[in-house]
């Protein structure tokens, strides 16, 4: 997997996390808690919600405000999440894994000892 994609999914996932925290937020302010533009907010709200993994649903607090969107995770947009969440940490655990046997790696040998000279 190339590193685009694997960020495309963090976003993905952090938006799911964003608006299971909070679904009344709007897509300005997922895009600022992302870090992301707000056409690529748009852009991938959009996308989850023809996979279903989201709904919108509309309302409004008053009858003179404009109407507003509240963004809900459907039950396939919850085992989306999970399956996100696990990858992520399965990546991240295979990231220690190999960092760790570095480390071990270098613990044992030469490299030391050309370090401490």
């Amino acid at each position: 997997m190339n590193e685009q994609s694997l960020r495309e999914k963090e976003k993905v996932l952090a938006l799911l996390q964003g608006i299971s925290h909070n679904p009344q937020l709007t897509q300005r302010e997922l895009s600022l808690s992302l870090g992301i533009s707000l056409g690529k907010t748009n852009y991938l709200l959009k996308e989850l919600v023809k996979k279903g993994f989201i709904k919108v649903v509309r309302f409004s607090k008053s009858s003179q405000r404009l109407k507003r969107i509240k963004y809900m995770l459907t039950p396939k947009g919850l085992q989306e999440k999970a399956r996100l969440v696990y990858d992520f940490l399965k990546r991240k655990e295979a990231e220690y894994n190999q960092f760790k046997k570095l480390w071990e790696e270098l613990k044992n040998s030469d490299y030391k000892e050309k370090v401490v000279r």
